[in-house]
């Protein structure tokens, strides 16, 4: 074989195309309610690998999906059964609540996101409004210290943002609590 012949292209080699690129990007691996990772029908229980998939997390802007993202161009697809994030713990400094996450990061907490779900699971908004966090029950009462009924609010003399339903007293102000329409619709709304 010549040297020219050696250095010529295969032409046998497909094109990589973006349907391609999509389908590489669907792992397989799915994130549970209770933050407990899969992949093939295991849990993966390897802390260095739960811990790097849980700092991967994020959401496409493009559709919204959530995604393991590991830098601004290589990322791919993952299948959650509920909320991306939980809330391990809350801690009162005063009167801001700051968020233990899954992750082992702490945040304060988004007020105008909290919403109530199904079976009375309590969300919030978390990384900036980027993903969802479900309070764990340790979590959840912990912010009840400072939830009480909106319609309180008038015998006490603060309006409070809510006629009917349930607010939050933090940071200086009553927050409303929505109602929570699916896994990751938080309302990202200013805190």
């Amino acid at each position: 074989m010549s040297r020219d012949q050696s250095s010529a292209p295969d032409d046998a080699t497909p094109a990589i195309t973006p349907e391609m690129i999509e389908r590489f990007r669907q792992t397989g691996i799915r994130l549970d309610r209770q933050g407990r990772f899969w992949h093939e029908g295991g849990e993966i229980q390897h802390q260095g690998l739960r811990r790097a998939l849980l700092r991967w997390l994020d959401r496409r802007d493009e559709d919204g999906r959530i995604i393991l993202r590991l830098d601004d161009t290589r990322y791919a697809y993952i299948d959650v059964e509920d909320a991306p994030l939980l809330v391990l713990s809350v801690r009162w400094d005063g009167d801001r609540a700051w968020l233990r996450l899954n992750d082992d990061s702490e945040e304060e907490l988004a007020y105008g996101s909290l919403s109530i779900g199904e079976d009375d699971a309590v969300y919030c908004r978390a990384r900036g409004g980027r993903l969802s966090a479900r309070l764990t029950t340790p979590a959840y009462y912990t912010l009840t210290e400072r939830i009480r009924p909106a319609g309180e609010a008038e015998r006490t003399g603060d309006q409070g943002d809510a006629a009917e339903g349930f607010v939050l007293d933090a940071a200086g102000r009553s927050f409303a609590i929505a109602v929570h329409e699916s896994a990751d619709s938080c309302s990202p709304s200013a805190d």
